[in-house]
């Protein structure tokens, strides 16, 4: 018997089955090749540039300057902590229009630039900066910006206090001179020269003394804190400030008083601190009436002392207390020739307050007198420091 063939050994619906099934996966297949050379087109994809260059991104977290970070789109892709708490950022772009504008002409023609602008804040004190914006990359564009405001104020101060000097050293330097001419005109005259000659010595004493104060303020303009604060004795300091307006004192009848607490210690420099209470002597001494009494006392706080000076003098109008403090500033612009002050004393008196960590405040009522008071840090013995 002869053998059929195969496929007539299968029914009709069996071959078309097989004939779907096959279709089914030659068509999955396809799919799934599809798939996986998308896949692998996708992976091999590798942008020209990253967003931002790894190294770029580890310098910004190190740098002190405010530094930004803008795309392609505007959008800014980086900013360092500073550059938010200067207030460059908001969200993701820039507030700063005219930084923004910079960035475009960078970013156009790829040429670095620097410019300084101000920056002004809502509720706050516009700040100055100088920016530096260049290129990063073909898609980024860096940002970095320094606040100058400090600088640019210290600037302006040290403007007004060389003009201010110029200005006060004229007064005793002109009157020298002309004093000088006075006594070579009346040189048969003794009386007159002799009353020139103490009018010059009155000038020079002032011109000294201004000088001397000069210096004294240059030394503590930075308000930096003592480098190796000592132990100085309050006694030794009050009785040396008060035999050295003792003269004066005497001089228009006021009489000097110690009071207050005994035996303490503060932490600090002994110059420094002698020099401002100095200050405050002399200037209650130079503003009160004849016949007065200024009093110098000390007293102790947990861990501060308080150097207070009190007098009975002309007090200081409440519109001008804030302000007794600036350099070269007078209560009584017509008084300080004839009590030879300079304006720099409670200057002084405030930036050694400052170098020590500590504080100067002010009661005064005018008419009635004023007390200035020095707060510093007190050396706490052994004994109260224990528990």
């Amino acid at each position: 018997m002869r053998p059929q063939p195969y496929h007539r050994g299968v029914d009709p619906t069996t071959q078309a089955f097989l004939a779907a099934v096959l279709g089914a996966v030659v068509a999955g297949g396809a799919v799934l090749a599809w798939h996986i050379s998308d896949r692998q087109q996708s992976t091999a994809r590798v942008p020209e540039e990253p967003i931002i260059p790894p190294e770029v991104a580890t310098v910004l977290s190190v740098l002190r300057s405010s530094a930004v970070i803008v795309d392609d789109t505007d959008t800014v892709v980086k900013a360092s902590a500073p550059a938010y708490s200067l207030g460059l950022v908001r969200g993701t772009q820039l507030v700063s229009a005219e930084l923004d504008k910079l960035v475009h002409e960078v970013r156009r023609d790829g040429q670095i630039r620097e410019t300084e602008l101000l920056m002004n804040r809502p509720s706050a004190p516009a700040r100055h900066v100088t920016a530096r914006v260049a290129p990063l990359g073909s898609r980024l564009v860096l940002a970095l910006v320094e606040d100058r405001t400090r600088e640019r104020r210290v600037e302006a101060v040290r403007r007004d206090f060389v003009a201010n000097v110029s200005h006060e050293l004229k007064t005793p330097v002109g009157a020298i001179r002309l004093l000088s001419d006075a006594v070579i005109d009346a040189a048969d005259d003794p009386e007159a020269v002799q009353r020139f000659a103490g009018r010059m010595h009155t000038e020079s004493e002032r011109l000294t003394r201004l000088v001397q104060q000069i210096i004294e303020l240059s030394r503590l303009q930075g308000d930096d804190p003592l480098d190796e604060p000592m132990a100085v004795d309050v006694d030794d300091i009050l009785k040396r400030v008060v035999d050295e307006n003792l003269t004066d004192a005497n001089a228009n009848d006021i009489t000097l008083v110690r009071d207050g607490d005994e035996g303490l210690v503060l932490l600090g420099s002994r110059e420094q601190v002698a020099v401002a209470v100095g200050n405050l002597v002399a200037n209650a001494v130079a503003y009160s009436p004849d016949g007065s009494t200024v009093v110098v006392s000390a007293k102790a706080g947990e861990s501060t002392v308080d150097l207070s000076v009190t007098d009975r003098g002309i007090g200081i109008p409440a519109t001008e207390i804030d302000r007794i403090f600036e350099r070269f500033y007078r209560v009584d612009p017509a008084r300080h020739r004839s009590t030879g002050g300079t304006g720099l004393g409670l200057s002084i008196v405030k930036h050694v307050a400052a170098s020590h960590g500590g504080d100067v405040r002010v009661w005064s009522v005018e008419g009635q007198g004023s007390t200035f008071t020095l707060t510093l840090p007190r050396k706490v013995p052994a004994m109260e420091a224990q528990p």
